[in-house]
Order: C-alpha cells, then sequence, then structure tokens
C-alpha cells in the first residue's frame, strides 16, 4: 500500500516536471523565431517596445517600418485583447535600429506564464540590449489622478508569491543564469533619464515614480485588495510588465518601464466608482502623444553608444 502511494507521487511529480518544461519555449525554438524575423526585417535591433493598452502609437513612429502580424511569426503567441493590434513593427526610432510590439500577452488569456514572456527571449536572440516597456496601471497611491506616468523603480510580482514565475523550469544558460538578481531589475540610469527627459519637455507635474504590482486579472481588483497592495508598499497595479522584466533581465537586457495610471483604484466601500477597460483604452489615448514624446526623445539621449540621432 505504502509503495503504491510512493509510486503515484512520484508519478505524479514526474508528469509535473514534464508538464512545466514543456509550457517553456527551447533555446532552439526562439532562436528558429529570432532567425525568421530578421530574415524579414530591414534592421537587426537594439532597442526593444512593448506596448501596453491604448498604447500602441508608439510604433507608429518608427521610421521605414515593416509590420508583421503575430499569427504569421512561426511560434508566436497570439494577442487577443482590445486595444493592443498584435503586429510586431520594424524600423527605426530616432536613428536606432528597434522592434516594438504593438501587443502583449497575459496571464488572463489562458497563455502559461512561460510563453507570455517568450517574445523577451526572442528579443534577446534578435540582439535587442534594451527594452523599454509601457502599460496602463490602476493607481493605488493617493498623491497619483488619472493621466500621470509613473516610473516604474520596483515591483511585487503577487503571482510569484504562488511559484508562478516565468523562470520555472529547466534554466537554459544560453538566456541567464539560474538565479537572477531582481533587486536592480529597472535601469537606474534609464529612470534619471525618463525624469530628466520628462522635466526638458515640461511634463514633470504629471510624472511620477513608484512600486507597481501585478496581479493575474482579467478581474479587477476588489477594495480589500487594493488595500492590501497600498499596504505592501505599491504604487500602482496591473497585469501585465512583471512578468517580462524578470525574462528580460534573465536574458541581460537593460530594462525601463512606464505606467500610464488610466484609473484611480477604488479605496472606499462607499465609492460608487468602478473600474473598466474603456476607460483605460480612452485615458491611454488622450496620453498617448506625451508618452510617444517622451520615449523617443529618451531614445535620441544615445541610450547605446552607437545611437546616430535624426
Amino acid at each position: 500500500m505504502i509503495l503504491n502511494e510512493i509510486k503515484c507521487t512520484y508519478l505524479t511529480e514526474s508528469l509535473r516536471t514534464v508538464s512545466l518544461l514543456s509550457l517553456r519555449y527551447s533555446y532552439e525554438e526562439c532562436k528558429a523565431t529570432a532567425d525568421w524575423l530578421l530574415a524579414q526585417a530591414p534592421v537587426r535591433p537594439l532597442l526593444g517596445i512593448v506596448c501596453g493598452s491604448g498604447l500602441g502609437g508608439l510604433a507608429e513612429m518608427l521610421k521605414d517600418p515593416l509590420v508583421i502580424k503575430y499569427s504569421d511569426i512561426p511560434s508566436f503567441p497570439r494577442s487577443t485583447v482590445h486595444g493592443h493590434a498584435g503586429r510586431l513593427v520594424f524600423g527605426t526610432l530616432k536613428g536606432t535600429p528597434c522592434v516594438c510590439m504593438q501587443g502583449r500577452f497575459h496571464l488572463y488569456e489562458g497563455y502559461p506564464i512561460q510563453k507570455t514572456t517568450m517574445p523577451m527571449c526572442v528579443f534577446k536572440l534578435m540582439g535587442v540590449e534594451t527594452v523599454i516597456l509601457t502599460n496602463a496601471a490602476g493607481g493605488l497611491n493617493p498623491d497619483f489622478t488619472v493621466g500621470d506616468i509613473m516610473v516604474i523603480k520596483d515591483h511585487i510580482n503577487i503571482p510569484g508569491f504562488a511559484g508562478n514565475n516565468p523562470l520555472v523550469g529547466a534554466n537554459d544558460e544560453r538566456f541567464g543564469e539560474r538565479f537572477p538578481c531582481m533587486s536592480d531589475a529597472y535601469d537606474r540610469d534609464l529612470q534619471q533619464l525618463a525624469h530628466a527627459v520628462a522635466a526638458e519637455l515640461d511634463y514633470s507635474a504629471f510624472m511620477q515614480d513608484g512600486v507597481y504590482s501585478v496581479l493575474g486579472g482579467p478581474s479587477f481588483e476588489t477594495v480589500a485588495e487594493c488595500k492590501m497592495l497600498r499596504f505592501l508598499g505599491a504604487d500602482a497595479v496591473g497585469m501585465s510588465t512583471v512578468h517580462e522584466v524578470i525574462v528580460a533581465r534573465h536574458c541581460g537586457m537593460r530594462v525601463v518601464a512606464l505606467s500610464l495610471i488610466t484609473n484611480q483604484a477604488v479605496m472606499d466601500y462607499d465609492s460608487e466608482k468602478k473600474a473598466n477597460h474603456e476607460e483605460v483604452v480612452q485615458t491611454g489615448e488622450l496620453r498617448a502623444q506625451q508618452m510617444e514624446k517622451l520615449v523617443s526623445t529618451m531614445v535620441s539621449r544615445n541610450i547605446f553608444p552607437s545611437n546616430t540621432p535624426e
């Protein structure tokens, strides 16, 4: 009886391990996708940009663009969210060769966490050195207002508390080390650059910095959850970005991330306000031009030694 229980436990754990390994794209799969993209692309990108909800206009700033639908890319996931175009755009931004994701992938779409972050591995294998991520987020900090742009200085990975981390499974040293440090996940020099550029553009009035917390979604947070996150030190909450950051840093890329505060989280049981996706997209569209200007000006400030401004 005991022996049978041991056998069952071993079989269950073995199947679980196989399942976890099958969720991750292998180095060879990512390399094949990267090589396929590079064969189509007019440039070998140094910069990768990920556009959040309502912020896909960043890709429209690329010069001499080549647009490839996610559905045409071998092994690539598909974006299913309104406000995410589901396209990869190659081109140059202020003289820097760039690849831009118009739409990302989320846990709530049903993808395993390892597959939501597969594009970061492809970015690395295409030659990307720096990643700029944007997202739409709910404001938890009472000093924030709708329309603020928050430079992310740190994150809280709530799904990670339950072991839902994109690096779970066998580690391939060709991507990065087994236990990557996350205390410096967000490049401090690039954070300072974002604030310096914002000051020059007269954006300081709506610039913030803070801690971003990720949840699984797709339901928005309860009042109690918002209060808990604020107690933990989160200034904004969303359903993306953190997992991409973890994989990007695992791959050795520099990261800077910006949250557009598109709605104020409900922290009061007597409040009549309700979070909704339409408000998120609308606010993104209203602030999009400033976000685009901020990012493009940052890129023009010699993020890369070989960068030649237009």
